[in-house]
C-alpha cells in the first residue's frame, strides 16, 4: 500500500462526521472532541494512549473518547484501511439518558479495540445508510440505525463511572489549559502561561505534558485545528479560517490538518457544507 488516501465523505446525519482511510500515515499524539467508533477494514493498526498500547486488525472495532490523547501507526509498511464515525458527545448523552438517565459527562468508552461482530454489523449498516453512495433518503431508517449502534455501544462498551480528568480538573494546569482553550489563536508564550500558574517555565512544561498528554505548543496547535474546523463548517473561507485560528497562513493550516487529521481543510469543507 502506498501512503494512501484519507477522505472525509459527507454524512447525512447532523452531528456525525465520517472518515474513510487507506493509508500508511502515522499520526502524532492528538485527541478528538467527539466520540469515535469505527472498524478496521484491512491491515493492522497500533495505538498508544493513557490506556496503554493496543493493536487492531481486520474486522476489529476501534473506539475513542473525547479528549483522549493517542497516536496511530500501521503495523507494517503495507498500512491499513478503516472507516470511522465521530459523534457529538451530546448524541451519546441523549441515548444514554433514554436508556438509564445518565448525563453525557459520565460516559466513557472502555475498550479502544474490541472484536465484536454485532458492533461491526451495526456500524456497517449505519455507514451504508448515512454515508455511502447508496445512502437512503429516509430519516427514519438512519435514525433507527443510529440508535441501534449507539445503544449497543453504550450497553456493551461503555461505563457510566467515567474518569473525567479533563472535565473536572482544577489547579494551575487547568488554568493554563483554559487560557489556551479560550483563545487558541493567541500567540502565548511559556512565560505567559507560567505567570498564570505560578510555576517556572520548566515546571509548567513538564507538568502540562504530564497532565494533558501533550506539551503546550502541541495542545494549542490541536485547539487551533478544532477552531478552524468550526469556522470552516460555519462557512468561512479557508484563508479567513486560517487567519482567525492563529495560523501563519493557509498553507500552515493545511499542514496541521494533514498531520493531525490526515485530510486537507478543503476536504473537510466539502464534507461539512451542504
Amino acid at each position: 500500500m502506498s501512503r494512501g488516501r484519507i477522505h472525509m465523505p459527507r454524512c447525512a446525519i447532523a452531528g456525525v462526521e465520517a472518515t474513510v482511510a487507506e493509508t500508511a500515515h502515522s499520526f502524532p499524539r492528538h485527541s478528538h472532541d467527539r466520540f469515535g467508533v469505527g472498524v478496521i477494514v484491512s491491515g493492522g493498526h497500533r495505538s498508544s494512549s493513557g490506556r496503554g498500547v493496543v493493536e487492531a486488525r481486520t474486522n476489529d472495532a476501534i473506539m475513542v473518547n473525547p479528549g483522549e490523547v493517542h497516536d496511530g501507526n500501521p503495523l507494517d509498511e503495507r498500512g491499513r484501511a478503516w472507516r470511522m464515525l465521530y459523534f457529538e458527545p451530546s448524541m451519546l448523552g441523549g441515548v444514554a439518558g433514554e436508556l438509564s438517565g445518565v448525563p453525557a459527562h459520565e460516559i466513557e468508552l472502555t475498550r479502544p479495540v474490541a472484536h465484536d461482530p454485532l458492533l461491526k454489523a451495526l456500524f456497517e449498516r449505519l455507514f451504508a445508510v448515512s454515508v455511502e453512495a447508496q445512502a437512503v433518503p429516509d430519516d427514519l431508517v438512519r435514525e433507527e440505525a443510529l440508535l441501534e449502534l449507539l445503544g449497543h455501544v453504550l450497553r456493551a462498551h461503555a461505563t457510566t463511572h467515567a474518569r473525567s480528568r479533563l472535565a473536572h480538573s482544577t489547579g494551575p494546569i487547568a488554568r493554563a489549559r483554559a487560557r489556551i482553550d479560550d483563545d487558541p489563536s493567541s500567540p502565548l508564550t511559556l512565560a505567559d502561561l507560567a505567570a498564570d500558574t505560578g510555576m517556572s517555565r520548566f515546571q509548567l512544561l513538564r507538568s502540562f505534558a504530564h497532565e494533558m498528554g501533550l506539551p503546550p505548543h502541541a495542545y494549542r496547535m490541536q485547539r487551533r485545528v478544532v477552531l478552524a474546523r468550526r469556522l470552516i463548517a460555519d462557512g468561512a473561507t479557508l484563508a479567513d479560517a486560517a487567519a482567525a485560528a492563529g495560523f501563519a497562513d493557509q498553507s500552515h493550516m493545511t499542514r496541521a490538518f494533514v498531520r493531525l487529521l490526515g485530510i486537507t481543510p478543503a476536504n473537510y469543507a466539502s464534507a461539512t457544507r451542504a
